[in-house]
């Protein structure tokens, strides 16, 4: 006999996660993490690398157990990661079959349910309404439909005989999230649907997901999908109590919170270290006090000294019990981003380029004329030239035909794609060889040099470990410290988003729409684009 045939939850799906713990080595990944999910939220889970964001959808989907905390699921739940749920030599219709195989029960239960009507069993008619009505809540006749509209507009392979093994990683993402998108699951958990995604794919997956009537889980860093289609965000990064916080209205709520939640640990942190201070003045005062100030004039009596003495005694006491009493127990708040002034001669051309091409790269002539504190966004699709005329702008490349001039002393800085080889010297020693190589050069002045700690960019542990050691996202943050340790007067940006935190990421992009440096940047952040939209445009 056949198991009874499970309804779709829709209105009733649900998941729900309290109190959440997980290490992983010995280091806490996830803390106190508590959410809910029901059917039209759509959360958003953010934080810098290696904060457990893929960890925490893991333990969402049940894949994973936690240490500590719960997990209550009611629906059918689709997870769009890297894995792959079948062998790499079955097909892309084996792909889509795994993937809907929840329709495909349902309707092969609406199948029996008819013939059992039609040979007019017992029971028939309930089960066949049942079938029906579960038939109905997918529409599951439409989910291969869908499927296909999916694999259309995300540009992904259609070929149900296609082998897995013969697609690249992206490509059997792309298969997969149609399937998500078209087998009408309760609730979906994302992790960076975006990565390998087109302009119209973010446009079609963006459109599906504010349309989902479940439940939604998304890990991403793209702001634009976050600030589209997020009703409320998780932050994993780190806070004043150590746990997770939670904002509501969407991701500009996360914002605005965000910023307000930061201010307030830092003016609690600054209050009790300023508290602590005042303590420890107030000892020191009253120690003073007894070594040396209560000493009465010459020929005073003992007996003045004798009455004098106690008192100052527990005054000593009472301040030290007072500054051992005192507990400092919000931990100290990341640093801020602190963009240094830039400033570069003005009226005057810094940097022209006319005509210029790189064979097979850039074939198509460019120009580019910059001053002092003008912006150009450098826009078009991957291969289309953009890191090559930046390339040429900084001098790293020569073109093949046209002409770049320079004025003479003109301090130039390019971030680049991708980071220089990695070494085993410190972070910091790295940084600071690059200032002093700048000093000797004449390039810049002694008095102009910024410190690696100004910046804010790393804490001490990170500038203190050799460079290989850090983080993808610790180098960039290194790289763009040696580009401003340049002070350059033309900065060339290269994808400058990538791999960074959305807090640095906003710093960074207030930053640049203020400093009186020339600012040129390529990139197809969509948020970044949305945020510099009053910047001339170069479409290659």
């Amino acid at each position: 006999m056949s198991s009874p045939l499970s309804l779709p939850a829709r209105a009733r799906a649900h998941l729900n996660a309290t109190d959440l713990h997980l290490a992983r080595g010995g280091r806490p990944v996830l803390t106190g993490v508590d959410l809910t999910v029901s059917p039209g939220d759509r959360l958003g889970v953010v934080g810098e690398n290696g904060r457990g964001k893929t960890t925490l959808l893991q333990v969402l989907a049940g894949t994973l157990e936690p240490d500590s905390g719960t997990v209550r699921r009611t629906g059918s739940i689709g997870v769009a990661d890297q894995e792959i749920p079948i062998a790499l030599d079955r097909t892309v219709g084996d792909l889509i079959d795994v993937e809907l195989v929840q329709v495909r029960a349902v309707l092969a239960a609406f199948e029996q349910a008819s013939l059992a009507l039609v040979e007019e069993r017992p029971g028939a008619e309930q089960a066949y309404t049942t079938a029906l009505e579960a038939a109905d809540s997918l529409d599951a006749w439409d989910a291969d439909r869908r499927v296909d509209l999916s694999l259309a507009a995300l540009g992904a392979v259609h070929d149900r005989g296609r082998p897995l093994g013969d697609l690249s990683v992206g490509q059997r993402y792309r298969i997969r999230l149609a399937c998500l998108l078209g087998a009408g699951h309760d609730l979906l958990l994302l992790d960076e649907p975006t990565n390998h995604l087109d302009a119209d794919g973010l446009d079609h997956l963006t459109a599906e997901l504010r349309a989902h009537p479940g439940g939604v889980v998304l890990v991403s860093h793209d702001r634009a999908l976050l600030a589209d289609v997020v009703t409320t965000v998780l932050d994993l990064d780190p806070t004043s109590d150590g746990r997770p916080r939670v904002y509501g209205g969407g991701y500009a709520g996360y914002r605005e919170g965000g910023r307000a939640e930061r201010e307030r640990w830092e003016n609690t942190y600054r209050d009790q270290q300023s508290e602590r201070q005042r303590l420890a003045q107030d000892l020191s005062a009253a120690r003073n006090r007894l070594s040396s100030g209560w000493r009465p004039e010459k020929g005073t009596g003992k007996h003045t000294r004798a009455t004098r003495a106690p008192s100052l005694v527990r005054a000593v006491h009472r301040r030290q019990e007072e500054l051992e009493a005192h507990v400092v127990d919000v931990p100290e708040p990341p640093a801020r981003f602190r963009f240094p002034h830039l400033e570069a001669p003005q009226g005057v051309t810094l940097l022209r380029a006319d005509e210029v091409t790189v064979r097979g790269r850039l074939d198509t002539p460019r120009s580019v004329h910059l001053r002092a504190g003008d912006r150009l966004v450098i826009t078009g699709p991957n291969g289309s030239g953009k890191s090559s005329l930046l390339s040429v702008l900084a001098g790293t490349l020569t073109p093949d035909r046209g002409s770049v001039q320079r004025k003479h002393g003109a301090r130039l800085g390019l971030l680049a794609q991708e980071s220089p080889v990695t070494s085993r010297r410190r972070a910091l020693e790295v940084y600071d060889a690059v200032v002093s190589r700048l000093v000797s050069s004449g390039e810049l002045d002694e008095n102009a040099v910024i410190g690696f700690t100004q910046l804010g960019l790393l804490p001490s542990g990170a500038a203190h470990k050799p460079v290989a050691e850090l983080s993808v996202g610790q180098q960039r943050r290194l790289d763009l410290a040696m580009l401003l340790a340049t002070r350059p007067q033309v900065m060339l940006l290269d994808e400058p988003t990538n791999h960074l935190s959305m807090t640095l990421v906003e710093e960074l992009t207030q930053a640049l729409a203020t400093t009186g440096a020339a600012v040129v940047l390529a990139t197809h952040d969509r948020q970044l684009l949305r945020d510099t939209a009053d910047w001339p445009r170069l479409g290659l």
